[in-house]
């Protein structure tokens, strides 16, 4: 499939079947992810890899949109590692360079058959306490990943996320 197909054909998925992601898939997602180029290639994400029950269960409670994805991927900035300008003061390309990062790991997955979705609706510093990441660590996105359910569609105007199944349906407006 050449690129442009893909980046066509690809659309965030909010809807997940119980199907686990297998090893060698989140391995060329984070593949992806460490050949995403970052700023003077400094590769400052630092990735959190969420699948545990417990890991799950958490993430569940601090973000209503991670749609019964069976793992998560929380990319985070090492402000420590980052470019930060000179002329610029209080410059730094974190969250650029996270934000190119999770672009190509979403690319990866949907070339692997996954589905994913990109989603900054959390708190960022209750997740940095309850997964306890270092002051120096700022989360970014997560990327809620797996096999897409048998009714997942495309979102489109006038639908909305509603009810504990974190399904879509349409907006009854």
């Amino acid at each position: 499939m050449s690129f442009l197909d893909l980046a066509a054909e690809r659309f965030s998925v909010r809807s997940f079947s119980d199907r686990e992601v297998e090893q060698e898939k989140i391995d060329l997602i984070l593949k992806a992810a460490q050949l995403a180029p970052t700023a003077v290639n400094y590769q400052p994400q630092r990735i959190y890899v969420l699948k545990s029950e417990a890991a799950m269960n958490k993430i569940n409670r601090l973000c209503r949109c991670i749609y019964g994805a069976p793992m998560v991927f929380l990319i985070c900035s090492d402000e420590r590692r980052t470019w930060k300008s000179q002329t610029e003061r209080g410059y730094s390309t974190g969250e650029m360079d996270c934000s190119i990062v999770c672009t190509h790991m979403m690319l990866e997955a949907w070339e692997q058959g996954l589905g994913s979705v990109w989603v900054r609706l959390f708190d960022v510093n209750a997740v940095a306490k309850a997964f306890d990441i270092p002051e120096y660590i700022k989360p970014i996105c997560l990327l809620p990943v797996g096999y897409a359910s048998n009714d997942c569609v495309p979102y489109a105007p006038g639908m909305t996320c509603i009810g504990p199944s974190r399904t879509l349906r349409r907006n009854c407006k």
